[in-house]
């Protein structure tokens, strides 16, 4: 199973891409991206989010695979840094999963984690310092 990876921000598995794939197939709406970012809420202290937007940021980070757009809030991006995106169907559950290396604990619903903010790899620091 390949996985594609921007800037070792973050990785899609093969199962995730073919269901961003499926869901932009079946949505009605206008959405030019879904967007990835991190809020704070639940008892572990922070959830991962997934939404449609219309207008891609300007400091949004931006994953292209084949006609998938992903926008990652540049909030999230320290929190999501090194980040595998999956996707998982049971008998009970499906939907996205996260294998995160800044993630420390999580509750016991699976509704929201504790994360750490990854340090700056070396090739990302000079592009976040000259950007500024």
């Amino acid at each position: 199973m390949k996985n594609i990876t921007k800037n070792n921000l973050l990785s899609l598995t093969s199962r995730a891409i073919k269901r961003l794939h499926d869901i932009n197939r079946d949505s009605s709406s206008n959405h030019v991206a879904v967007k990835l970012g991190v809020k704070n809420g639940g008892c572990a202290g922070m959830a991962y989010t997934m939404d449609y937007v219309e207008d891609i940021g300007e400091n949004d980070e931006v994953i292209k695979v084949d006609d998938i757009t992903l926008a990652v809030d540049p909030k999230a991006i320290l929190f999501l840094l090194g980040t595998e995106m999956d996707y998982e169907e049971s008998t009970l559950n499906s939907g996205f999963i996260f294998n995160n290396p800044n993630q420390t604990d999580a509750c016991g619903c699976g509704e929201s984690v504790t994360l750490v903010e990854a340090e700056i790899p070396v090739e990302l620091a000079d592009k976040l310092t000259t950007s500024q």
